[in-house]
């Protein structure tokens, strides 16, 4: 074969894979391929960081402070994730890089440094946040520059975005949901309410009180206690616990102040096997400083484990372990981090575009069999359709899965007598 009938062979093959491009998958599809029927001047008209080899997104995360014990764990799987979509080729044709910026634990950081990865970085999308306060603390910026957040933590709800999408669980799935299992299994009527300084706790047990004494009708509050994030003293609140006497201690104490808060519990004879304790806000990322030995026989209420068992997760597993160590753990939110990337890409697809409004306009109804939770679907609210699950702490520091819903929860951002 001459030169020349090999290059008319070679560029026969690539307008064949091209024409047939829409009978495939993407992924099966090589990256000169993708660029070429995604050129980035389709795919890109807002300005983004995007050439016809790479797309820039941004990382916002707490890599220092208080908060660096829960939100380490999400940097990590949203890079994890982030390697393996680079691993497969990429985003229509283009691999990621990514722009890290560290929140600190303080809400005005977090404010600065999103308006940087949106105006002078021009990111394509963003992962990060964690409390709900660095959330509403970006929220305005990203919808005044139309940029997209994915944010991986459980929380109160009572809010949708158009720049955003919510991979955790919001109050219906796991307050709600929570509760009506202490009562029904455990038979709680009496709860004590304890939570950090701050929104996500502070609502969070508004919608807790409401579903205890009105709407759900359980029982009664006997108290309800917060203190500032970073506090180690709990010595007063925990008198005042053993006054109450609660059937149910409901926490949602965050960050570094969990270490000081079970130790000192379990130091005050309050422990899993007198009392029962359930928590929106331990995972297996604090459990690494909160110890196993002080939490054990405790609850948390979580829509994922590490110990889940099915063949999602455990591939998940190991490729966590062998990016980061074999001691590595891989809480809740961490899991819900490793969702962002993959949702974005899938709607990066869907969409054939980079485009903000256009990827927004193809996330719901977008499905991921690969969760390592087992399954999520985006709803029209940018919630996912998740199950609920309840789980004991071990002395080992892992967790076992004593309850979980029967049917994927729909997201309900907004629960009728709750705001």
């Amino acid at each position: 074969m001459s030169r020349d009938q090999d290059l008319d062979q070679k560029s026969l093959q690539r307008r064949r894979l091209l024409q047939g491009a829409a009978a495939f998958p993407l992924a099966g599809l090589p990256a000169w391929a993708l660029a070429q029927q995604f050129p980035t001047a389709k795919v890109n008209t807002t300005k983004l960081a995007i050439t016809d080899t790479e797309v820039i997104v941004g990382q916002l995360h707490s890599a220092t402070g208080t908060m660096a014990i829960s939100e380490t764990g999400s940097i990590q799987a949203e890079q994890l994730a982030i390697d393996q979509i680079n691993a497969m080729g990429g985003v229509l044709g283009r691999k990621i890089k990514v722009i890290k910026e560290d929140g600190a634990s303080d809400w005005p950081t977090f404010a600065e440094k999103s308006k940087k990865l949106l105006v002078n970085d021009h990111v394509a999308a963003v992962f990060g946040c964690w409390t709900s306060a660095s959330r509403k603390a970006v929220l305005p910026i990203f919808e005044k520059e139309n940029g997209l957040l994915y944010y991986p933590t459980f929380y109160e709800g009572l809010e949708q975005s158009k720049n955003v999408i919510y991979t955790g669980q919001e109050a219906t799935q796991q307050i709600i949901w929570g509760l009506d299992w202490g009562a029904k299994e455990k038979k709680a009527k009496t709860f004590f309410l304890v939570g950090s300084d701050y929104i996500w706790p502070r609502t969070s047990m508004k919608i807790a009180r409401k579903h205890i004494e009105t709407v759900g009708k359980l029982g009664k509050v006997v108290g309800e206690e917060y203190y500032p994030l970073g506090n180690t003293n709990f010595n007063s609140l925990i008198n005042k616990i053993k006054v109450a006497k609660p059937d149910c201690i409901f926490c949602a104490v965050v960050g570094g102040s969990n270490v000081a808060f079970y130790k000192q519990l379990k130091a005050a004879g309050i422990t899993g096997d007198k009392q029962f304790l359930l928590t929106l806000s331990v995972t297996e990322d604090e459990m690494t400083g909160v110890g196993g030995e002080n939490f054990a026989g405790f609850y948390s209420s979580m829509k994922y484990f590490q110990t889940l068992d099915n063949e999602n997760n455990k591939k998940f597993v190991a490729a966590f372990k062998a990016k980061y160590g074999k001691d590595a753990v891989i809480g809740d939110v961490t899991q819900a981090g490793y969702l962002g990337p993959w949702l974005w890409k899938a709607a990066v697809e869907k969409a054939g575009s980079f485009d903000v409004d256009k990827v927004v306009a193809a996330s719901p109804g977008i499905e991921l069999k690969t969760a390592p939770e087992g399954y999520v679907k985006v709803h029209a609210n940018h919630h996912l359709y998740s199950k609920a699950r309840i789980a004991q702490g071990q002395p080992d520091g892992s967790f076992k899965v004593v309850a979980e819903s029967a049917e994927l929860i729909e997201p309900n951002p907004f629960p009728k007598g709750y705001q």
